[in-house]
């Protein structure tokens, strides 16, 4: 099987990339394919694709790049001339663009695969059914929303002309189907990047407990509540404790962290780290006391809630939409706040990082819940899903050719 896959990839800065890193990693394994080729947006840096010592081919191709109008038709150019088996296109509505027109250009490659009979299946991480646009921060006026909506729902229809369209919960699996009324949407789940073969230690570094937060901030994933409700403990508790913010600005919000920093540049303790290569991934996860979510909106799964699982973290999350839906599905545990109240979340930090017995047991059953799909079982999932396409359309293909009997 030669696998085409249109995606953002390292050191790309646009979404998803890094969830495109671990899937390919797991892909490459897999006997059933022989050939891998990565059709990316272009960075300057070079992309890993030799991060393991065996498997299959795998190329890039940079062929479109963020906001730009020609993706639809430099990704087509690329793919007509990759003459892949199946198509994977990793998703979501801003993946091409924060531009409305970009944006939407290249969320039309699923239907132009399907007219051109080419396999393909998508990979969708959010559905707009389920995005506060207010919180989210696409618009808080009421009549743009209903615009947004209606024009997100005639995207998702386009969307929905892909062979599968695969969503990582089934809460998107049932909405979906019930509003376009479709059967060709299937659930496989987000699944967590980096399982160990050994148990988490769950013992945290010596000197300021770190409260970590990582992510691409300014929309609805906001710091400043974090910073605020940590300040609250150390007074109430007295304990030595550092915030640190992983991540980069949300490609919408340039300038937001800097802004914080420069407003917070008083404290000592909040330590700003900008963007995290996957090799320092594991050290920031381990040294850390807890995995703080400040969001004020869900716009689907969470990696960072998976990653968090696979190094035995405790969790501290807001009450809300996906999140709190996805905790209960796939048996993640922690403590929850009101998202508007920094007070609230003061609270459920305190509960965590005074009580290390409570610690750990989260940590634990985060643990457990992160082992249940390891990378390696999703990419099973999505091999079966193209070859079951695959020969589905090499059916059809043999059927139209038979002559008919009269």
């Amino acid at each position: 099987m030669k696998l085409a896959i249109v995606t953002a990839y390292p050191p790309s800065k646009v979404t998803l990339n890094e969830y495109a890193f671990h899937l390919v990693k797991q892909f490459r394994q897999k006997e059933a394919i022989t050939e891998i080729v990565l059709l990316t947006d272009t960075t300057e840096g070079k992309k890993p694709t030799s991060f393991i010592e065996y498997g299959c081919k795998v190329s890039v191709r940079e062929c479109w790049s963020f906001n730009s109008y020609r993706t639809i038709s430099s990704v087509s150019s690329a793919i007509k001339s990759v003459q892949p088996d199946v198509v994977l296109f990793n998703l979501q509505f801003m993946k091409f663009g924060d531009k409305k027109v970009a944006a939407t250009l290249g969320l039309l490659l699923p239907l132009v695969c399907k007219l051109r009979k080419i396999p393909n299946v998508v990979l969708l991480h959010n559905i707009m059914e389920e995005v506060d646009l207010a919180s989210a921060g696409f618009t808080s006026n009421k009549l743009l929303q209903k615009a947004y909506g209606f024009i997100g729902s005639m995207i998702t229809r386009l969307i929905l002309q892909a062979d599968v369209v695969a969503v990582t919960m089934q809460k998107y699996v049932d909405v979906l189907e019930e509003k376009y009324n479709v059967s060709n949407v299937q659930l496989i789940p987000h699944g967590t990047f980096e399982v160990s073969n050994q148990t988490p230690e769950y013992t945290i570094p010596e000197g300021s407990l770190q409260i970590m937060t990582f992510g691409k901030f300014g929309t609805y994933k906001k710091v400043e509540s974090l910073i605020e409700a940590v300040e609250m403990v150390k007074q109430s508790s007295g304990l030595d404790l550092e915030v640190v913010i992983a991540g980069t600005d949300n490609p919408n919000v340039p300038g937001y962290l800097a802004s914080v920093a420069e407003k917070y540049k008083h404290l000592d303790q909040v330590r700003f780290t900008g963007y995290v290569e996957e090799e320092e991934v594991p050290s920031l996860f381990k040294e850390s006391a807890v995995v703080v979510f400040p969001y004020t909106a869900t716009t689907g799964s969470s990696g960072v809630l998976h990653q968090a699982g696979s190094y035995g973290k405790a969790v501290v999350l807001p009450d809300l939409g996906d999140l709190a839906l996805l905790v209960k599905d796939e048996g993640y545990r922690g403590e929850f706040f009101a998202p508007e109240s920094v007070q609230s979340l003061a609270q459920a930090i305190e509960t965590i990082i005074t009580n290390d017995a409570y610690r750990i047991e989260l940590g634990q059953l985060n643990y457990k819940a992160s082992i249940a799909f390891p990378m390696e079982r999703i990419a099973d999932m999505y091999v079966d899903t193209f070859n079951t396409i695959i020969q589905k359309r090499k059916h059809t293909i043999v059927t139209q050719k038979e002559p008919s009997i009269v």
